[in-house]
């Protein structure tokens, strides 16, 4: 019987969050990390590939990826046509 436990995801993310350097970028790139999960989540139900997409927007399959890999910090105007490509509403909450 194996009874070693299994390192998971989440044990790991728990070991580097104790590293305050860790911590801080993880935090930093929460808005980021939203932004990309809400544009895939979209564009899966849509049932819409990055570069069907991308031409909706008149843009390039690369923008799209960059967007939802967080390599990149799209612009408002780009933010409003990924919106109406997608038919979903945006909206920006300063707290």
């Amino acid at each position: 019987m194996n009874t070693q436990k299994e390192y998971t995801f989440q044990d790991d993310l728990a070991q580097c969050l104790k590293d305050p350097k860790f911590k801080k970028a993880w935090e930093e790139s929460e808005l980021e990390y939203r932004l990309a999960k809400q544009i895939i989540d979209a564009r899966l139900k849509k049932d819409l590939s990055q570069r069907d997409l991308a031409l909706k927007i008149q843009s390039t399959q690369a923008v799209i990826s960059r967007i939802e890999t967080m390599s990149a910090n799209p612009s408002l105007n780009l933010l409003k046509r990924i919106s109406r490509a997608l038919d979903t509403p945006l909206s920006l909450n300063i707290h």
